[in-house]
């Protein structure tokens, strides 16, 4: 059953190699808490996430239209109307992203917690994709310059599966959601305002360890191991391993 969900993904978005690679969501302890308190997942509108390349085309997908297409060159008007539309869409798509890696990240620890009281959740990719809905698409962020590459455009969600090199740091797995009013996605979710969705989850299938951010105080990996329990969440609490101390001896 996994396997297939997975399939319908194949073919449209690129997945990584290892369907058991790694797979980290850094967050603050309030977020962490609202995650076992909904045991849903949150999915943020597109055009809110502060990156203004997020669902944009390459230079070259507007310069070489005609060429690929068949068609005639792209008028001005043509140009602003195809812009408009992209904005359309990224306020109709929802994102929830995810850090690919075999360890922890301190530059995502750094980028994501925000302070040391917070936590990570950690999956794989195999487990996150099988606890999804068949209907909402997940694929690997590719890193690409704007100014000379190209995105197919066989699927409306392809761009969101693109960002700057600048970003290539994240190693980003994104699922995605479009609510487009006659899509069959619509059912997907619950609104929250006009800003987020969220998903409901199996925790249990989705979560194999949480981690505690680095330099945390005890009593802080206490209470999260309190609340874990207070929410019947039966995973292993670890101590983040960058706490680790070197060895410069063998005394």
């Amino acid at each position: 059953m996994a396997q297939s969900k997975i399939e319908t993904n194949r073919g449209v978005f690129r997945e990584p190699d290892n369907f058991s690679v790694k797979v980290w969501r850094y967050m603050d302890f309030t977020k962490f808490v609202s995650l076992l308190e909904l045991r849903s997942l949150y999915f943020a509108r597109s055009d809110l996430l502060g990156d203004p390349f997020e669902g944009a085309m390459p230079a070259n997908n507007f310069r070489f239209y005609s060429l690929v297409y068949g068609t005639p060159p792209i008028t001005p008007t043509g140009l602003d109307q195809l812009a408009k539309r992209r904005q359309e869409l990224r306020a109709r798509v929802y994102i929830n992203c995810w850090h690919m890696n075999e360890l922890e990240s301190f530059a995502m620890w750094n980028s994501y917690a925000r302070s040391n009281e917070a936590v990570a959740i950690q999956s794989t990719y195999e487990s996150f994709r099988s606890c999804l809905p068949p209907a909402i698409q997940v694929g690997c962020v590719q890193y690409i310059d704007y100014k000379i590459d190209f995105v197919p455009e066989d699927n409306l969600l392809r761009p969101f599966l693109y960002k700057r090199k600048s970003f290539e740091h994240e190693r980003e797995l994104r699922a995605l959601i479009d609510v487009e009013d006659d899509d069959e996605t619509t059912w997907v979710g619950q609104t929250v305002g006009s800003v987020g969705r969220v998903v409901s989850i199996a925790l249990e299938d989705l979560i194999e360890r949480i981690y505690i951010a680095p330099t945390s105080p005890g009593w802080f990996a206490e209470l999260v191991c309190s609340v874990v329990t207070k929410y019947g969440l039966k995973k292993p609490v670890t101590k983040s391993s960058l706490d680790d101390q070197p060895a410069f001896s063998s005394h």
